[in-house]
């Protein structure tokens, strides 16, 4: 079984920076591609920002310039710096990790979903 945490949320002003992370543990043959994605209240989930396993990167227009994406293929953690932060950022941020199982199909995990508000 695949266990995907993430960490790093909380409350930060406008202007100010975050750095999330997102660890993936259990059995596994690899994690392909590894993604953020936010769901703000009334709307739907979207994906922020995501990076293949050789380290190729998309971000929404929204983040771009203001949010990196990282990862650490040697622990399976996925990181999503942002700065610049501003109200419209405000969601709970979700990890997800493509995985080839240990029967060598793929699956989606995803993790508990991590808060960040931007307010003054």
């Amino acid at each position: 079984q695949v266990q995907v945490v993430e960490s790093g949320g909380g409350l930060v002003q406008p202007g100010g920076s975050l750095r999330l992370s997102c660890a993936a543990s259990g059995s596994m043959i690899r994690i392909n591609t590894m993604g953020w994605y936010r769901q703000a209240p009334g709307k739907q989930r979207e994906l922020v920002a995501s990076i293949g396993r050789g380290g190729t990167t998309n971000y929404i227009d929204s983040v771009k310039g203001r949010f990196t994406i990282s990862r650490d293929n040697a622990k399976n953690t996925v990181y999503l710096q942002m700065s610049s932060l501003n109200v419209e950022d405000t969601a709970v941020y979700y990890c997800n990790a493509d995985v080839l199982t240990m029967s060598w199909s793929r699956r989606d995990y995803w993790g508990q979903g991590t808060q960040v508000t931007v307010s003054s």
